[in-house]
């Protein structure tokens, strides 16, 4: 046993390269959580400055300047609630950036603003009509901002104690009988003795010394604010959100403020609420797929809705719906569009594709541009966006490298940019990571050109393999 085991640790500290296929070293344990890096993760917002131009190579966004212009106009638009019964129209090749620009719009408008992406070709289900699917993503877009004002108990946590007692429904071990927790506000400190099911919030939201929260002196609800800005450290990135110590008394009047959809409102009160016998139950489990909400129950829930704006107790906020590759759809969900487009509270509406003059989708004799029926497409201000230029492809492979911590030695950035200025900006970046793979199991910190060849070799562009497919056919006719 010991044996393999010298053998194996001296194949893995060996400076020698490993080839693509051999087993690689086993991870290493560490208290760090790997997190998934999204394809847009960098995008932060248009990078416009004060004036509306964009700056260069700012918010994440490389190039595309008349495009993120263009929509930093309809960002000001939306804003002063100038743009109802319109739609933004983004048209350009595969990979130039228009599902950045759709989500770099929803960051500019909010963080609070739903942002609700589908693509063209979710709306053909066997369970839900197709303009049923478009009214549910219409409506989950659609924010809802409610403020009510509750008693709480509001601090920084600076005991928690749980007390233990003898379990009276049986003789062996220990229940907590009750928690004794200790918050500090700027004014005064305060200690509360709570009940166990408080406690198993508490426990839930993992809350520890230090931590500001706040206690629902009605429903018992425990919510974790942040850290206190008393333990902030000297970092300078932090998955922590500090916040500062709460002013005022422990005991106070706050004014919380919860966001929820339109969606959320249609899905809660369509659901029907069964009993807790075992058949109810089962009921629950085998109905287990999508079910139509009615109009007359979503003009109940704009009803409703209604009441709590004109009482000042809730706030509208439209969102953001991007229909990505909207040339799928057909000539009954444009119809529906159009209508949709036409409510009271319609979000703003964000449309893509890469087609040019194309068949309009449940037709056999109408063309239009974009595939796109004319009469919607008089409602779209369209935007073009451009194909990168090497450089800026070089820009983008540098900047995903550094958002997932990846580096890169000499001439590899220009290789991956010749890669992407020859075939696609995505086929470049999906190398990036397969490379860092290679690499590491070759025990090196960095990738280097080797990796990159090697990933050329594993894994084909389109226009490669079009050609390989090509030759062979040639071959064979021949």
């Amino acid at each position: 046993m010991s044996s393999v085991m010298k053998t194996s640790t001296a194949g893995a500290s060996s400076s020698t390269p490993v080839a693509h296929n051999a087993v690689p070293p086993p991870p290493t344990t560490s208290g760090t959580r790997a997190s998934r890096i999204a394809p847009h993760s960098h995008i932060k917002g248009l990078g416009l400055n004060a004036e509306g131009f964009a700056a260069t190579d700012s918010a994440g966004f490389i190039g595309q300047n008349a495009a993120r212009e263009a929509c930093g106009v309809v960002v000001d638009l939306v804003k002063s609630r100038k743009f109802s019964g319109r739609a933004l129209l983004l048209v350009g090749p595969p990979g130039t950036g228009k599902t950045a620009l759709a989500l770099a719009i929803s960051q500019e408008l909010g963080a609070k603003v739903p942002f609700c992406p589908m693509v063209g070709s979710e709306v053909y289900s066997t369970e839900v009509k197709k303009t049923e699917v478009l009214a549910e993503a219409f409506r989950r877009a659609i924010g809802l901002r409610i403020k009510e004002t509750k008693v709480v108990y509001e601090g920084e946590v600076t005991e928690l104690t749980p007390t233990e007692s003898e379990n009276p429904l049986s003789g062996y071990g220990k229940t907590v009988s009750h928690v004794v927790v200790g918050l500090k506000t700027v004014r005064g400190t305060k200690q509360l003795r709570l009940d166990p099911s408080i406690y198993e919030a508490i426990l839930k939201e993992k809350i520890q010394v230090g931590d500001v929260i706040y206690i629902e002196a009605n429903s018992g609800a425990v919510k974790r604010v942040g850290r206190s800005d008393a333990y902030a450290s000297s970092y300078d990135l932090e998955s922590e959100t500090y916040v500062p110590l709460p002013k005022g008394d422990v005991h106070k009047q706050k004014e919380l403020v919860q966001d929820v959809t339109l969606g959320d409102l249609d899905a809660a009160n369509a659901r029907p609420q069964g009993g807790q016998d075992i058949m109810s139950v089962m009921g629950s489990l085998v109905k287990s797929g999508r079910t139509e909400i009615t109009e007359k129950l979503r003009r109940e829930v704009n009803r409703v809705v209604k009441g709590y704006v004109d009482q000042g107790v809730a706030e509208v906020v439209p969102g953001v719906v991007f229909i990505d590759e909207v040339h799928m759809l057909d000539i009954e969900c444009f119809t529906y569009l159009n209508a949709l487009l036409e409510s009271p509270m319609a979000p703003t509406v964000v449309l893509a594709t890469n087609r040019g003059n194309a068949l309009v989708r449940g037709t056999t004799d109408i063309y239009a541009p974009h595939g796109i029926p004319v009469d919607l497409l008089d409602r779209c201000l369209i935007v073009r966006t451009t194909p990168y230029e090497k450089d800026a492809i070089a820009k983008v492979v540098q900047l995903r490298a550094n958002v997932e911590g990846l580096k890169l030695g000499d001439g590899v950035l220009e290789r991956l940019a010749q890669k992407g200025h020859e075939s696609s900006l995505r086929y470049a970046l999906q190398l990036l990571t397969p490379a860092s793979i290679l690499a590491n199991i070759a025990g090196r910190k960095q990738i280097e050109l080797e990796d990159i060849d090697e990933m050329g070799e594993l894994f084909l562009d389109a226009k490669t393999s079009v050609d390989m497919i090509g030759q062979h056919q040639d071959s064979e006719a021949s």
